[in-house]
């Protein structure tokens, strides 16, 4: 019995070693003996106390931790500093403090301290001014710029090289130039969240001044590129088609991929034996981007059965990344069709599908053309629009106020592109590439290929 109430009180008070001297020793006599241990030896022990969980429940709460924690480190975490410190068993649990650092930004002579953990800042992007001008001068600048709007001078915006091109932009995405038509609002329903009608605007009009900064070159095939051709442009495109049906790839990561290839090629020469590895690589790069589950690196190795290794297809995709400066973000002829084709259907009562399919077939095939690179991407979605309604229904104009309003096009602006697309839609060219039109020819797209238009009036293009 002796024996239990020692091995019971030594649970409870801090351990030490059962002897049979001590075994036999009563337990008061016990309790005072362990008090004249040593401390550096006592809190040892208390040490392995504090470990265990069970003895912890069972503890005294009036015995503090000892300080002896202190001597427990971290290897990995030496300066961790959001260790708990208010614990349910007692106090902080001795961590290592570190003091934190308080910086302070400098904008113009006012300082602020910032004591919270900030990200590292390049110092050549954000360049504070050493004196902020006073207000006056900037109300008299905004006001200057208002008037040079309004005069129709190009407004010089800082961080672009085509300031000219961005500011014409900027004039020609302005909702006023069509304030005064009688058109349908297609943007009245405020409650569905995906629509963004509050700031759906603003999100177009910032696309439109994207889509001329982020453009390729139209004449890279003339001066820069002398081992393919515009055949071989084409033939690589057709097969990124066929590639992005077979992998069911959302429509955006085909119209991206060619993006990335021509704006690749506008700036680097490359070799006829590696067009096909920058078509797979910039594919791999817009899947990564736009799909949810894209294809591996081994799959597209596989579909070019096998001419390209891993290591070679990673390889340019680190040139690819760097040449994009790893902005992915670009505007296609597919972001501004979503939006003209809900456009061109206000008018209907009910969704008109073959509308839309038609309207997608006629903007892929400009895919293979490389003569459309000189248009930009809201003109050739504009007139995929104007040719299907065209296409579908001569009883009336294809160009109604409503497209002028959400366009920024007049009928007028189309008429080079809507006849060059007319041209792709008989193929007057005899174009052996019949991967697109075979896809739309299927009754899942209403065979919207098998369409073809009637000759286009002057009186359409004529205000």
């Amino acid at each position: 019995m002796k024996r239990e109430n020692s091995v019971i009180s030594a649970a409870i008070e801090p351990m030490v070693r059962v002897t049979r001297s001590r075994a036999a020793v009563p337990e008061k006599s016990m309790v005072a003996s362990t008090a004249e241990l040593p401390k550096q030896r006592g809190q040892k022990r208390a040490l392995q106390i504090s470990s265990n969980p069970a003895i912890l429940r069972v503890r005294n709460k009036n015995v503090p931790l000892t300080s002896c924690v202190e001597q427990k480190c971290r290897p990995v975490l030496k300066d961790v500093t959001n260790l708990c410190c208010n614990t349910s068993n007692g106090d902080c649990l001795n961590a290592v403090k570190v003091p934190k650092k308080k910086k302070i930004m400098r904008v113009g002579n006012s300082s602020m301290n910032v004591s919270k953990v900030t990200t590292s800042v390049d110092p050549e992007v954000y360049q504070f001014p050493t004196k902020l001008p006073p207000r006056s001068s900037l109300n008299q600048s905004c006001s200057d710029r208002k008037s040079l709007e309004q005069q129709g001078n190009p407004v010089e915006i800082k961080g672009f090289s085509r300031k000219g091109m961005v500011g014409k932009a900027v004039r020609d995405a302005a909702p006023s130039t069509s304030t005064k038509l009688d058109f349908i609002d297609i943007d009245s329903d405020k409650k569905d969240p995906l629509q963004c009608s509050q700031y759906v605007h603003d999100i177009y009009n910032n696309l439109r001044v994207a889509e001329i900064i982020r453009r390729p070159q139209s004449n890279f095939m003339e001066t820069l590129q002398q081992d393919i051709t515009e055949s071989m442009r084409a033939i690589l495109v057709d097969w990124i088609v066929e590639v992005s049906e077979e992998y069911k790839l959302v429509p955006d990561t085909l119209y991206l991929a060619v993006h990335f290839i021509d704006l690749f090629l506008s700036q680097n020469y490359v070799e006829r034996k590696n067009l096909q590895l920058l078509g797979i690589t910039c594919m791999l790069v817009a899947s990564k981007y736009e799909e949810k589950c894209g294809p591996r690196v081994e799959e597209f190795c596989f579909i070019t059965d096998n001419a390209y290794t891993k290591n070679e297809v990673l390889a340019m995709e680190i040139l690819v990344l760097n040449f994009l400066d790893f902005r992915l973000s670009t505007p296609t002829a597919k972001t501004f069709l979503r939006r003209f084709v809900r456009a061109a259907q206000a008018s209907y009562k009910n969704p008109n599908l073959e509308l839309e399919f038609l309207a997608n077939y006629l903007t892929e095939l400009t895919l293979l053309e490389y003569g459309f690179l000189k248009f930009t991407p809201s003109a050739i979605a504009a007139s995929s629009v104007f040719l299907a309604r065209w296409t579908l229904d001569q009883s009336s104009h294809p160009w109604s106020p409503t497209l002028e309003h959400y366009t920024y096009y007049k009928a007028q602006d189309l008429k080079t592109t809507v006849l060059a697309l007319q041209g792709l839609q008989l193929n007057t060219n005899n174009c052996l590439l019949n991967v697109i039109r075979a896809k739309y020819r299927q009754d899942e797209f209403k065979s919207v290929a098998c369409l073809s238009s009637p000759k286009l009036l002057e009186t359409l293009f004529q205000t």
